[in-house]
């Protein structure tokens, strides 16, 4: 028997477990004995293992955050020039419409004007039988008239009055000369007590004369004033007449488009729980962009600034401000604005969907995530940043546009470090540790 191959196999099958199955012991056993772990000095072959990273990773390892400071995802956030116009969705709307209405009642005598017809300012939609009007006209005439020919008659009796009085008072002057020169004659015995007594019955009888006198032309002055108050009564009379009969041709306020029929030939207008519509008008040249602006962005908007409009269909129109509401919707906190544009050719409708730009400053903002936005302890909306002291600030912001790539805010300087995750867990002077991302999420 051959010992020798038996040993070598024994050898070979030692090493080869040694080298597979104990690699590892085998290799540390290695560096143990390796001169330079006796030393102390590098190795500088030395195998690397997966348990020892590379010199290059350790370097490149964030350091561990200092005692106390939190952890922070931020963002390095530049202002930009957001564009200078206001973007709003609105509808166009007529300048002016209105339904023209009857003001007195009749039957309709005129041919109805179809809807769409073009009107001008003061012609016909609608004529209403008059009925009896023309002689409750001619009736209220004679009725002026004959108060205006009690004038002369009633004018005439004031100066007979007048002069009547004038004589009652000088019967009254001749009578108390009488009855004064009877009481002196009395005195000295040249006249009888017969004589004053009927000399001061002539007196009171004058008086009298006097007051009857003054009320009859006080009667004649009130008189005049009956008359004038006659005359008035009629006159009032006539005019309402008169303005009914205006009132039944009624007439288009405005240039325009009819919107519906004018009132059919034969119908009946009532002014008292009837129908008493003849037509309705569209004023369409200008025409009117209605829209609302939100609270955040209205201070940019102003009246007389250049505006324009892309329509739903198709088309693109310009105008200018007009009218900027000053109180909000209670409900929607936003204000009202309203743009005129040309329509001359009465191309564009009312109710037309608009998509409206309204020229306006430009404003440097910054373009973060929704989700950046806090609340501090005031209830003050912001953003906490990262100090220059590794500290987080929070910084009040108001909010410009909410686009789909995040919202526009202005508030913070030109450049600021913005926590992104983290913010609710930080406040005001507490050290962080950042770790800065580019993307908004």
């Amino acid at each position: 028997m051959r010992i020798i191959p038996i040993i070598t196999a024994l050898l070979v099958a030692a090493v080869l477990y040694g080298v597979i199955i104990e690699r590892d012991r085998l290799l540390d056993l290695t560096r143990a004995l390796s001169p330079a772990a006796l030393t102390g000095a590098p190795e500088p072959d030395a195998p690397m293992t997966e348990e020892e990273p590379a010199p290059e990773a350790v370097a490149s390892a964030p350091e561990e955050p200092e005692t106390g400071a939190v952890r922070v995802i931020a963002m390095q956030s530049q202002a930009q020039e957001i564009d200078s116009a206001v973007i709003l969705r609105g509808e166009t709307q007529p300048t002016r419409e209105v339904d023209v209405q009857a003001e007195t009642g009749g039957k309709v005598i005129s041919t109805p004007l179809r809807k769409g017809s073009l009107v001008e300012a003061g012609q016909v939609l609608c004529e209403l039988d008059p009925g009896t009007r023309d002689a409750s006209l001619a009736e209220a005439r004679a009725r002026v008239a004959e108060a205006r020919a009690q004038i002369p008659e009633v004018e005439a009796r004031i100066p007979e009055a007048e002069a009547r009085l004038e004589e009652a008072k000088a019967r009254l002057e001749e009578a108390r000369i009488n009855a004064n020169a009877a009481s002196r004659l009395s005195e000295g015995g040249f006249a009888s007590d017969t004589r004053v007594a009927n000399t001061e019955a002539a007196v009171r009888s004058a008086e009298a004369g006097v007051s009857s006198a003054e009320a009859g032309l006080t009667a004649a002055r009130s008189g005049r004033e009956g008359v004038d108050a006659a005359i008035e009564s009629a006159t009032a009379a006539l005019a309402r007449i008169e303005a009914e009969i205006d009132d039944l041709t009624i007439t288009a306020p405005f240039g325009g488009v009819l919107e519906s029929d004018t009132a059919e030939l034969g119908s009946l207008m009532q002014t008292q729980g009837g129908n008493a519509t003849c037509a309705t008008i569209l004023q369409l040249d200008p025409l009117k962009l209605v829209a609302f602006v939100p609270e955040t962005e209205v201070a940019r908007v102003e009246v007389g600034a250049q505006a324009g409009a892309r329509l739903t269909q198709g088309g693109e129109i310009a105008g200018k401000v007009t009218f900027l509401s000053r109180d909000a919707d209670p409900t929607t906190r936003t204000f009202r604005v309203e743009i005129t544009v040309d329509n001359g050719d009465l191309a564009l409708r009312s109710g037309q969907t608009a998509e409206i730009a309204i020229q306006a400053d430009g404003a440097m903002a910054h373009l973060l995530p929704s989700s950046v936005l806090t609340l501090d302890d005031e209830g003050t909306l912001g953003v906490r940043t990262v100090a220059e002291d590794d500290t987080a600030l929070f910084m009040p912001v108001q909010v410009l546009r909410d686009t789909r790539d995040g919202i526009w805010v202005t508030g913070l300087p030109d450049s600021a470090k913005v926590i992104t995750v983290g913010q609710e867990y930080v406040t005001d002077g507490v050290p962080v540790a950042p770790s800065y991302e580019d993307v908004i999420q």
